[in-house]
């Protein structure tokens, strides 16, 4: 479908006028033969963007600057970085009232004027982050302002693994755990091999407990201070439907008595790589630790994440990036994290629900 075929959806599809966006369409992506790579597409789209958005060329060169340290929090490491620029995306509000006071900063109306963006698939715009965390950090943004929500945008966020390997990833902030747009739809991507947890996933494979789902498996990793559940495949539709059968399962057993429609809290990591998909789930229980909403020396700002969870954790603040060892790194993970024990309670309801289904359908 080309720009006219948007267009034609206006009202109906589009939360805004297309006029705003067409005019910051500087490249488009269709997925097919003959045509540019999408990691290409979007390094050179990068480039120009620096060349053209001085406040992003500023970003990138602040980010050069940035301080790292690892820390080795015993059985694995986590690198904590300062980065001063990200302030606003960790202490960003997300309640309703917060949201409906603001104009939402991901609507195409809304951009920078310097601002331009990739068409991704007829459906979604490509944007340059303007507070990058690494080289090469983009915001994949739907066209519509729709809330954000996985379940029916898990095919997406898989086709847009497939499109970037190998070269990059993508991740996913749930609502109510790192999204600082919840109430608009988007993922993110960055370098592949940005995260600690994608080097770590190798060694984890002795230490895992298996389900299988319909040709694809569900692991439980263990050792790395926070629930990490894997999620693996090689068959797109089968992949997509264990995902959403977990995340159906999760919902129920977490908030038996939540709305339907209200995600469970999690993030995740999505990559594809020799013909198979790799979703890494970090379930959660609480959005930011108790840390956060104290006072004075007491309070640390940091808002864990997907970056977070995949173990580069972002300080805005100076002091909060020395502060920080493994005790309290081992304990912000253990806080916001889903705890073991919930998790073998989860994979018995998820056994269970598993086993009934396949009787269902044996006796139909």
């Amino acid at each position: 479908m080309s720009l006219e075929g948007i267009k034609a959806r206006e009202g109906a599809y589009l939360s805004f006028p297309v006029s705003a966006m067409t005019e910051k369409i500087e490249a488009v992506f269709h997925p097919g033969s003959g045509r540019p790579s999408l990691d290409k597409l979007v390094h050179d789209f990068l480039g120009r963007q620096k060349v053209s958005w001085p406040a992003l060329s500023e970003a990138y060169g602040d980010l050069k600057e940035i301080r790292q340290r690892e820390i080795d929090c015993g059985g694995f490491s986590v690198s904590v970085q300062f980065n001063p620029r990200r302030m606003t995306s960790s202490t960003a509000l997300v309640d309703s009232e917060s949201l409906n006071r603001r104009a939402c900063f991901l609507c195409p109306a809304n951009l920078p004027n310097a601002q331009k963006a990739v068409l991704y698939r007829e459906s979604y715009l490509i944007l340059c982050n303007p507070a990058p965390i690494f080289p090469g950090h983009f915001t994949v943004v739907h066209l519509s302002h729709i809330p954000q929500s996985i379940e029916e945008h898990i095919e997406d966020f898989m086709d847009l693994a497939e499109d970037l390997a190998p070269r990059f990833n993508a991740f996913y902030n749930g609502p109510r755990c790192g999204a600082s747009a919840p109430d608009h739809l988007h993922f993110q991507m960055i370098p592949a091999g940005s995260l600690p947890i994608e080097n770590d996933l190798p060694r984890s494979e002795s230490g895992k407990r298996l389900r299988n789902m319909d040709g694809v498996t569900l692991g439980c990793l263990e050792g790395f201070g926070r629930e990490i559940w894997l999620l693996e495949g090689c068959d797109r539709p089968a992949m997509a439907a264990a995902f959403r059968r977990i995340l159906s399962t999760l919902a129920g057993f977490l908030s038996p008595g939540d709305p339907p429609r209200n995600e469970p809290m999690l993030n995740l990591l999505v990559r594809f790589l020799d013909g198979i998909w790799r979703i890494v789930i970090f379930p959660r229980r609480k959005h930011r630790p108790d840390v956060f909403y104290r006072e004075g020396e007491a309070r640390l700002v940091i808002a864990p994440a997907a970056v977070e969870m995949g173990g580069v954790i972002i300080t805005p603040r100076e002091q909060d990036f020395h502060r920080l060892d493994a005790g309290l790194i081992r304990a912000l993970y253990e806080e916001v994290s889903l705890n073991r024990e919930t998790t073998e309670r989860f994979l018995k309801v998820l056994s269970a629900d598993l086993f009934y289904n396949r009787i269902e359908e044996k006796t139909r």
